[in-house]
């Protein structure tokens, strides 16, 4: 048995107001008709309002083991191969009217890049960075993307098709994400991918993060589509990503949630 002090308990109550409805259910259930779970009764503490119950002794360390740990009831979505569209109340500058692509998202939290903020650099730039000879002028004009706030000094390659590349993530429908030089290298010798996006940096979750940001409207989310990565300038994939949900980013309040 596990006693939950109020302090904890008011940290429950403040998660149950995320509004994830199946996280409140199993709580309201555990607490309020815990006899069809565990066939065990509550435990009320006088004035301390303390409980003291199998299923709080399950949740606690999902809930509060990290800043943003959450139960694994709230965990029921993946949101790899899925566009993150940030809200217009986003106050973090790295996010602000971003499209990000999820790349992978598990227990263990996500990666993803920001696809529609171009930087003042091209892949030539990159690539006499780098100290590469680039035999095709045709993708030399080729705009760089802010990938996200980590790593701002490595490069992410998204592209497809996936290929043969020394080190790949297979995403999903063909597409791959690429940190090794070698195709860098292919690129520049003409070899390319047929699609390809370049970008500096990756956008990165800790374990529960993006389901917590989620649940404070920071996010839409949608499937995401590889023609919006690849085939449409940077700056029309957000508004292409909103209009697959059927709104426009001028129509959003503050108080939209995930889709």
């Amino acid at each position: 048995m596990t006693c939950v002090s109020p302090e904890k308990w008011q940290q429950v109550l403040d998660n149950l107001r995320c509004g994830n409805h199946k996280l409140q259910y199993f709580l309201q259930s555990a607490l309020l008709e815990t006899d069809s779970f565990y066939n065990d009764n509550q435990q009320f503490y006088g004035d301390k309002h303390s409980i003291e119950t199998p299923a709080v002794k399950f949740l606690l360390p999902q809930i509060f083991d990290s800043e943003y740990a959450v139960s694994p009831f709230m965990q029921t979505v993946d949101l790899t191969n899925h566009f993150l569209i940030a809200m217009p109340a986003m106050a973090d500058p790295f996010f602000s009217k971003t499209l990000t692509y999820i790349c992978e998202h598990s227990e263990q939290g996500a990666l993803g890049l920001v696809v529609n903020r171009p930087i003042d650099l091209t892949l030539k730039d990159l690539f006499d960075q780098l100290g590469i000879s680039s035999d095709d002028q045709s993708l030399g004009g080729l705009p760089v993307m802010f990938g996200g706030p980590v790593q701002l000094d490595r490069g992410f390659v998204l592209h497809q098709p996936v290929g043969d590349w020394q080190s790949t993530m297979i995403v999903d429908h063909g597409v791959g994400l690429t940190t090794s030089l070698d195709i860098l290298r292919a690129i520049a010798s003409g070899d390319s991918p047929a699609q390809l996006l370049v970008a500096l940096g990756y956008s990165g979750w800790a374990p529960g993060q993006i389901e917590h940001e989620l649940s404070q409207n920071a996010w839409l989310t949608v499937p995401a589509s590889p023609r919006i990565i690849f085939e449409l300038p940077s700056e029309e994939r957000l508004t292409a990503a909103m209009h697959s949900l059927g709104v426009d980013f001028s129509s959003l309040s503050d108080e939209v949630g995930h889709s």
